[in-house]
């Protein structure tokens, strides 16, 4: 017994010893091409973790990454299929695999250590894992696409056309059939793994044995079919089972075709649905089979009988064949599928979050305004579709019409939002019947159901009762990323307004809205971009955007306002600079904003064919077509620019251009174009300034909100002119009872050049009103996603998150969470928290890509206090809001006598000093 007691105190003691060598640094969320354990994965995938520590200015000085095929074989470091071995370097995110080539459609399990400054390594994290895809056509052999029906060749329309467009011929008159697809097969053998490749144009959902195969919505992402064609990847190993089995699969229209029916921005017609599926079966014994669309697979018409992405979707329940997606159904009756013709883009792994439905709201509100309907309240506007619950008799049809607004008829308007869209249910007539349309969404608060009535409800007419309505948020799945709270209400009201309507815009696309066009408007994805980052992790789907660009881009290198160009629009529709600049300015932010330098180096020929069409279209470096500062608050109705003219903002945007690829043309080693277009740059200033800055006044052009603050913002304005320039904006501000009045472009912009020039109170002022048009005055009138207009306007989207830019001040300027300049992925920190107007705290986190930074602040009695969170492997720099250091605590200590705080000088009023990673408590006795 003394013997046992005395090897476990050994044991102790050894393993005590072991781990003090170790560092109190570890890898965390390890994440593979920015996801957690993705399935389909290209042939070169690439790694990235957080570093984390308890302790603070803890960086990471090495790393080292294993992989195989064997979580088993994780534990020794001697006998994986990849050992990057110690590379020293403090990079954490991005990087690229560099072992022997991967094979197709396998799972390989992955994990990595790191080391600290003083060359002391942390444990193994634990593995991670991911499933290769399919990387070339000939992985995909023995798969055909199928589909039930076929439309000829002349027929086909892409691009699509307007509605109302006339054409010689009836394109897209008819409905697609919406196929059933299925197959059985045999399993006699223990399976070791198995995984699902498919993609059903335009989207799918995939059945297994009776169930339904993960979450997706609205999957695939949708793309320029005739370049690109996304596919999923699932792991199906849990839902085989031995003895027969039945793979199912049921495909709709999406953007792949829009027919004239009901509402429709537009028509297009890639093709009928079709499908493209291969499963990879392994087994036990080291054998594998292959279950592949063909002809054998059988189909028929489901009883999705209508669907459309603009227009709604019909389900006939009565069509229901009971078991169609399990072993033993019989499908005699059914067809072979077709072997049709293939889309014509290459079949690529999709690579960013699916849509998901991610929040249900329960109605807040039944009321009946007529005889003939119901409105149900769901109290907030957002994207989505609906789940009926329903009992009724066979045949009878419940229709449910969607809007955003009431009428002064108390009925659902849809009049902006696009008419008529509806869902439409038939009854089987059985016990209670649940339905939830697949293909199709919309942007509404409220429904107004018709031809059934509510539970409780009198029902004398012996209508379908509805027991159950309720609505289905849906977005893209892209993780959160930030979270704000302050002392003032209205302000956290602004940032739920701005926030739904950034949720409900995130699809396979940034949006302009949820409904009626529901189109990829580019000007919005880098305007609103550092907004929408601060809330959520947006780094893969503004990655995919960039391909959607770069696919969209015409042989004369003019980016389209929209990507994918499913239709093409005419004028500053089709070719505005402050758009079409996306090209430039999303690559930068995905460098900026995550350190990812690839996404430069894909996009930076299409960024030179571009500014070589701008070159193309400027007039002694001066710019002059476009949309202009959309929708600014002049005296008619919003639209294209009233207050600035449009060669103000279209040639800010052109210097703003050439800047940042003479950056990004350095950060690349193209060193002839870093060149050439700093020396662009500098004449299209040189150009800006002669035709529109008034040597007397100091003013810029017509002297808006706009004009001022694009080229302070910019850096166009002489260094000795900058103080008067910015002086001049503010008094106009001022002058105008600080109004807001700039537009889409121009208000981001003027935000940044206040903050920048240290107003964020006249920030505070002009937002904190309820009166005029505005946030507040949204608020006033009940809107609960921000709106297309400042005036809240009725006739106009009532869910556009084009002017939500305040929502990059809450985090930047009123949380003081910022990125220093040359600081990539937020490597470097600033720490600037905004005292301003009646706001006595503020909480706020950001989930950067190198970990969570925080910024909580207080003002109470004369005090002020900041709490602050720097993630490991970073540095930050804090401006603390009182001019006296030695009235600065650190925790217990005073500032100066701190170990952990370096540089303390005084600025303007505030104390900065500099911070290495960790957790802090600042405070101060007196208020500045």
């Amino acid at each position: 017994m003394k013997k046992s007691i005395t090897l476990f105190i050994i044991s102790l003691v050894l393993l005590s010893c072991s781990r003090g060598d170790l560092s109190d640094l570890w890898p965390d969320d390890l994440k593979c091409n920015n996801l957690k354990n993705p399935f389909g994965t290209d042939a070169v995938p690439v790694f990235g973790w957080i570093v984390s520590s308890e302790s603070r200015g803890k960086t990471q000085s090495a790393w080292q990454v294993i992989l195989d095929k064997d979580p088993k074989n994780l534990e020794s470091e001697n006998s994986v299929l990849w050992n990057s071995g110690k590379v020293v370097s403090d990079q954490s995110s991005w990087i690229s695999y560099s072992g022997p080539s991967l094979d197709p459609a396998n799972k390989y399990f992955w994990k990595v250590r790191i080391w600290d400054g003083d060359d002391k390594s942390s444990e193994w994290s634990k593995s991670a894992s991911f499933i290769t895809g399919l990387f070339e056509e000939k992985d995909w052999s023995g798969a055909e696409w199928i589909g039930y029906e076929e439309i000829p060749d002349s027929m086909l329309l892409v691009p699509g056309i307007h509605k109302g467009t006339k054409t010689e011929e009836d394109f897209a008159t008819k409905r697609s059939t919406i196929p059933y697809f299925r197959k059985e097969f045999t399993i006699n053998k223990k399976v070791k793994e198995a995984f699902v490749f498919i993609s059903g144009l335009g989207q799918y959902e995939l059945y297994m044995n009776g169930k339904k195969i993960g979450d997706r919505f609205l999957s695939p992402g949708w793309t320029n079919y005739h370049k690109t064609c996304f596919y999923n990847t699932f792991d199906v190993t849990d839902n085989l089972r031995k003895g027969s089995n039945a793979i199912g699969a049921i495909v709709g229209n999406g953007f792949y075709n829009i027919n004239r029916e009901r509402y429709y921005k537009l028509i297009i017609t890639y093709g009928s649905p079709k499908l493209i599926a291969k499963m990879l079966i392994r087994y036990s014994d080291g054998t594998q089979e292959i279950v592949a669309t063909n002809m054998n697979w059988k189909t028929t018409p489901s009883p999705v009988t209508f669907t459309s992405i603009f227009g709604g979707e019909d389900y006939d329940a009565g069509m229901e064949q009971q078991g169609w997606d399990k072993p033993g159904f019989n499908d005699e009756s059914w067809n072979s599928s077709l072997i049709v013709k293939a889309p014509g883009g290459r079949l690529k792994a999709e690579g960013d979050y699916p849509l998901k439905v991610m929040q249900e709201f329960d109605p807040v509100n039944i009321y009946n305004p007529d005889t003939s309907a119901y409105v149900y309240d769901f109290g907030q506007n957002a994207s989505g579709i609906i789940r009926l619950s329903v009992i009724g008799k066979k045949g009878q049809e419940v229709r449910l019409w969607p809007g955003e607004l009431i009428g002064t008829d108390s009925l659902v308007a849809q009049r902006a939002s696009g008419t008529p869209y509806y869902f439409s249910y038939t009854l089987k007539g059985e016990k209670e019947e649940v339905w939830i349309p697949r293909f199709t969404y919309y942007g509404f608060r409220y429904v107004r159901a018709e031809g059934a009535v509510p539970k409780g409800k009198s029902n004398q007419g012996e209508l379908p009762v509805i027991t159950g309505l309720q609505m289905l948020h849906t977005r893209n799945s892209s993780p959160a990323s930030g979270s704000f709270k302050c002392s003032n209400e209205l302000f956290n009201s602004v940032h739920d307004l701005i926030g739904w309507a950034i949720r409900s815009n995130l699809a396979s696309v940034a949006t302009d809205c949820p409904h009626r066009e529901k189109l990829g408007w580019l000007e919005q994805t880098h305007l609103m971009g550092n907004s929408i980052k601060y809330e959520y992790d947006i780094h893969n789907l503004f990655s995919k955007m960039i391909d959607d660009m770069i696919e969209a881009q015409l042989d004369n290198g003019l980016v389209p306002d929209i990507a994918p160009e499913y239709v093409q629009f005419a004028g500053g529709f089709r070719d505005s600079p402050e758009w079409s600049s996306a090209c430039i300015i999303l690559p930068w932010d995905l460098y900026e904003w995550y350190g990812d330098i690839e996404a430069v180096k894909r996009a930076y020929p299409m960024m030179k064919r571009y500014m070589d069409y701008l070159g193309t279209m400027s007039q002694d470096n001066i710019l002059s077509h476009g949309l202009g500062d959309w929708y600014d608050l002049g005296p008619n109705h919003p639209g294209v620019a009233q207050l600035t003219p449009i060669s103000v903002t279209a040639t800010s945007i052109y210097f703003y251009d050439a800047i940042l690829v003479a950056t990004m043309a350095s950060l690349t080693g193209e060193n002839e174009g870093a060149v050439k277009y700093a020396a662009l740059a500098e004449e299209i200033r040189k150009s800006f300034n002669a035709k529109f800055l008034d040597p007397l006044t100091k003013v810029y052009s017509t002297g808006s909100q706009t004009s001022s603050s694009m080229p302070l913002f910019f850096g166009m304005v002489d260094d000795s002119l900058k103080q008067r320039v910015a002086d001049n904006l503010v008094k106009s501000i001022i002058e105008n009872k600080k109004a807001l009045t700039a537009g889409d472009v121009g208000y981001r912009y003027l935000l940044r050049a206040l903050e920048q020039e240290g107003q964020s109170q006249l920030i505070y002022e002009m937002n904190s009103k309820t009166d005029v048009p505005g946030y507040g005055y949204q608020l006033s009138k009940g809107a609960t996603a921000l709106t297309e207009s400042w005036a809240g306007l009725v006739n106009v989207s009532n869910n556009h998150m084009m002017l939500g830019h305040l929502m990059e001040w809450f985090y930047s300027g009123l949380a003081g969470i910022q990125q220093a300049t040359g600081s990539k992925g937020y490597e470097h920190i600033i720490i600037r928290p905004g005292v301003v107007g009646d706001i006595t705290w503020v909480e706020a986190y950001y989930r950067s890509i190198k970990g969570e930074i925080g910024s909580s602040w207080k003002r109470e009695n004369g005090n002020f206090s900041l709490d602050v969170i720097i993630p490991a492997n970073c540095t930050a720099t804090i401006v603390f809001p009182e001019p006296d250091p030695d009235k600065i605590l650190e925790g217990d200590s005073a500032l100066k006598a701190s170990g952990s705080v370096r540089n303390i000088h005084i600025e303007e009023g505030n104390t900065y000093f500099d911070i290495a990673s960790g957790k802090y408590n600042f405070r101060s006795e007196t208020e500045k």
